[in-house]
């Protein structure tokens, strides 16, 4: 498994912030939450980490910005809602692409049990 140890820390780290608060808040406060936890426990992180899109050898004027990129080497999309759709699992191929990343996590807070998904290019 691609970087197991560091997704069991963000992993963990997701499941400390849902038992504390629960489902039903959104994106942005479970995004503060986690900043807070990753600053505490020292994982090194960027929040709303910007990539180019490279389309033909232009690039493109819109820019896409991960949630999170975890260990310079991990995205991690944050969603509040009510399950992990397809176009969710296709946004994060994307990120992966576009970012030359290994290994996107897709983490759910929006259930009333926390949901995620890895997804390796």
């Amino acid at each position: 498994m691609i970087y197991k140890k560091e997704s069991y820390q963000i992993i963990g780290k997701c499941f400390d912030v849902h038992n504390n608060l629960g489902p039903g808040f959104l994106e942005i406060v479970y995004k503060d939450a986690l900043e807070y936890e990753f600053k505490k426990t020292g994982i090194p992180y960027q929040r709303e980490r910007e990539y180019e899109v490279n389309y033909k050898g232009i690039i493109l004027p819109h820019k896409f910005y991960a949630d999170f990129v975890v260990f310079e080497k991990i995205i991690l999309e944050i969603k509040a809602v009510s399950g992990i759709a397809d176009e969710f699992v296709a946004q994060a191929i994307n990120y992966l692409k576009v970012s030359n990343n290994k290994l996107a996590l897709i983490v759910n807070f929006g259930e009333l049990k926390i949901n995620s998904k890895r997804i390796v290019l």
